[in-house]
């Protein structure tokens, strides 16, 4: 398998994972105050939402690079 069939595969995964899902959600964890010994830290949820046309996208992206990238080689 050579590398334009791998990114081919994981463009159809991540746009049918987008689709299926529609985002996803992260923690991030911020340092504000640090006052001697007592230090003072935020986490705070992220949302990140991916668009059905990105999804859609990297799906028709990944099939064509999946039918012409073997062709070519």
């Amino acid at each position: 398998m050579n590398a334009v069939k791998i990114a081919a595969i994981v463009l159809i995964i991540a746009g049918v994972l987008g689709l299926m899902y529609g985002g996803f959600s992260y923690t991030k964890e911020t340092h504000d105050v640090d006052l001697g010994p007592i230090e003072f830290s935020v986490k705070e949820k992220q949302n990140v939402t991916i668009p059905v046309w990105g999804g859609v996208a990297a799906i028709v992206f990944g099939g064509v690079l999946l039918l012409y990238g073997s062709k070519r080689s």
